[in-house]
């Protein structure tokens, strides 16, 4: 039963982000363990200062070297020791090239991992793309670095909170190139994406929402002629192949219609446009006690030939090392990632 259980590498994330501390936190939990074998893929003296943090005092950190070493049990937290930094080397809530580097070399090794076999599938903490360009590595998020290092050209980016799911045209460009990037052969590309990743998560027959690039979608070419050439093309190219997809639907109303259960997940146009509903729905500010109830969602690539999913939120380095951050994205995303194991030949 034990070895039937999918092995999860977890990236630590950046060393002096709030990464080492939900790690810490995340492992834990016994619940994790009876779903999944999670290893921790950093540094063992990091995540060791991560522990003093969250007075973590009923867990244990067991450096290893191999994937083979772990002991996936409950109270010992396994780290794949990369010896990347040390904790004297990490400058705690800074942007530096010395936790871009080490930050970089923890996905570049998960990604090794996964791609020979050795783990299910991957789990990312927050990275700083500043920093990880200041230590010489030009790209602009985890998406591009997974992207880059398995060779994979079609990929989409899939945000969630429950059953709220939005996969995105595009993401990190500008707003004007993000306009430029609206084609038929990208949307028809991202509908099939988002059709088989809920297929993957027990949907067996997604409804699938398809926002608007402009607003009102267009109003029948008034407002912007994208939902006439490239949207509608694409939705109706799906729908020849049985998909069943409804839009272009007015990006104001088609996330409260997928809220309230219209859509198993939506279609946005552009990195906005999907990120700020998702974030809306899952993260809470309590403006009296002036501190966030809750930082939840995750972010999964689709298209690769591995599983990625990743929190939804940053490296937090203004809270970092204070243990008071919420490990519930950490959680939400090991849970998806062990549901993609589940069926990855449905991928």
């Amino acid at each position: 039963m034990e070895q039937s259980k999918p092995i999860i590498g977890i990236t630590m994330g950046d060393p002096g982000s709030v990464g080492p501390e939900l790690s810490v936190k995340a492992l834990r939990e016994a619940s994790l363990y009876e779903k999944c074998r999670p290893i921790i893929i950093g540094d063992a003296a990091v995540m060791q200062e991560a522990v003093k943090v969250v007075g973590g005092h009923d867990v244990t950190i067991n450096a290893v070297s191999s994937v083979r070493q772990a002991r996936f049990k409950h109270g010992i937290i396994d780290v794949l020791d990369l010896g990347a930094i040390s904790m004297d080397q990490v400058d705690i809530g800074k942007f530096t090239a010395a936790n871009g580097a080490a930050a970089f070399r923890y996905v570049e090794r998960v990604i090794r991992l996964a791609l020979h076999g050795e783990i299910d599938a991957t789990v990312t903490n927050a990275l700083s793309k500043e920093a990880i360009n200041l230590a010489g590595h030009a790209y602009s998020g985890h998406t591009e670095i997974y992207a880059h290092l398995t060779g994979t050209t079609q990929y989409a980016m899939m945000l969630a909170h429950g059953d709220f799911r939005v996969i995105h045209v595009s993401t990190h460009v500008s707003l004007r190139e993000a306009c430029e990037r609206v084609k038929k052969q990208r949307v028809y590309e991202v509908i099939r994406l988002a059709d088989k990743a809920c297929k993957t998560l027990g949907i067996e027959k997604p409804v699938i929402g398809v926002a608007g690039l402009n607003p009102h979608s267009g109003e029948a070419g008034l407002f912007g002629t994208e939902e006439i050439t490239e949207i509608i093309p694409a939705i109706e190219q799906a729908r020849k192949e049985g998909l069943n997809v409804e839009g272009p639907v007015p990006p104001d109303t088609v996330f409260p219609k997928a809220r309230g259960g219209w859509y198993d997940i939506v279609v946005a146009m552009y990195h906005d446009q999907g990120h700020i509903p998702l974030k809306m729905e899952g993260f809470i500010y309590n403006r009296h006690e002036k501190k966030w109830e809750s930082v939840s969602g995750v972010n999964v690539t689709l298209g690769l030939p591995i599983i990625r999913v990743s929190v939804d939120h940053g490296t937090a380095m203004d809270i970092a090392y204070k243990g008071t951050a919420s490990h519930a994205s950490l959680l939400s995303a090991i849970s998806y990632a062990v549901k993609f194991a589940d069926n990855m030949t449905l991928l």
